[in-house]
């Protein structure tokens, strides 16, 4: 399974390029065969998001079937876990958190790849800055956090487990609504930043990143209550502000979100 799962990965990595070199030349170069590579490009960003959802799926699966032949199963899962938290094995260390941030950043590409007909050309601006993006987080993923690592010498019998302060309920939702709202911010950042390279002219643009920055603004939001509940509940973490710094970090883009809708 680990194989299928590195190769899907590296594969996403090279049609993640793909999609951009492929980009910025369609973008550059005006023309019929302009447009043809451009379209190829829309669709290796679209086929991205298959093979990180399937590398996702693999190491979820292996989660459930107790792989332990794969290092990161064998640190953040063990037998006796609950089902819920087999499945929060995907967000719960470094690589399967990588993992999972590339796979709300592709699912956010393609919902922005099928809707390229609103305006073809701002939005394939920020398809390429959000290839851009998606390479730097592959790149981590198959080069310096592969989740897909396998343990060396024999074979053990049982994992390691998932750390018991993180065996609690919201620890299956309070993740991917936060991660939701970070990744989601790509998008408007996307948008404004293509914005001012072809120099948009008017304010559609802003209507439209409107839609978007809502939409995670509302994620980030229920992602920051659930953190200060989780923080609240469990016993010695101290309150909302003696929660860890990732959790505090959260009410940056938070607050700027705010302003920014408003």
């Amino acid at each position: 399974m680990s194989q299928i799962g590195s190769f899907a990965l590296l594969f996403a990595l090279t049609l993640s390029a793909y999609s951009f070199l492929a980009g910025i030349f369609a973008l550059a170069t005006p023309g019929p065969v302009a447009e043809r590579v451009g379209e190829t490009a829309r669709r290796a960003g679209i086929a991205t998001f298959v093979l990180v959802a399937l590398a996702a799926t693999v190491l979820v699966v292996a989660a459930f079937h107790n792989d332990f032949s794969i290092a990161y199963i064998f640190h953040h899962s063990n037998r006796d876990l609950p089902a819920p938290y087999k499945f929060a094995v995907l967000w719960s260390g470094q690589e399967g958190s990588l993992l999972f941030w590339s796979l709300l950043l592709s699912a956010y590409g393609l919902v922005l790849r099928l809707r390229h007909k609103t305006d073809m050309r701002l939005f394939a601006h920020a398809s390429v800055i959000i290839a851009a993006v998606q390479i730097f987080f592959l790149s981590l993923l198959n080069f310096a956090a592969n989740p897909f690592g396998i343990m060396q010498g024999a074979l053990p019998p049982d994992g390691n487990g998932l750390n018991p302060l993180l065996q609690y309920p919201e620890m299956v939702i309070h993740p991917p609504m936060l991660y939701l709202g970070y990744v989601g911010f790509t998008v408007p950042f996307a948008f404004a930043l293509g914005a001012l390279i072809m120099r948009y002219p008017g304010e559609k643009w802003i209507h439209i990143t409107r839609r978007w920055t809502m939409v995670t603004w509302g994620f980030l939001t229920c992602g920051v209550f659930l953190g200060m509940h989780w923080a609240y509940s469990v016993l010695g973490w101290g309150g909302y502000w003696g929660w860890d710094p990732v959790e505090n970090a959260s009410l940056m883009p938070w607050l700027t979100g705010t302003a920014f809708l408003h």
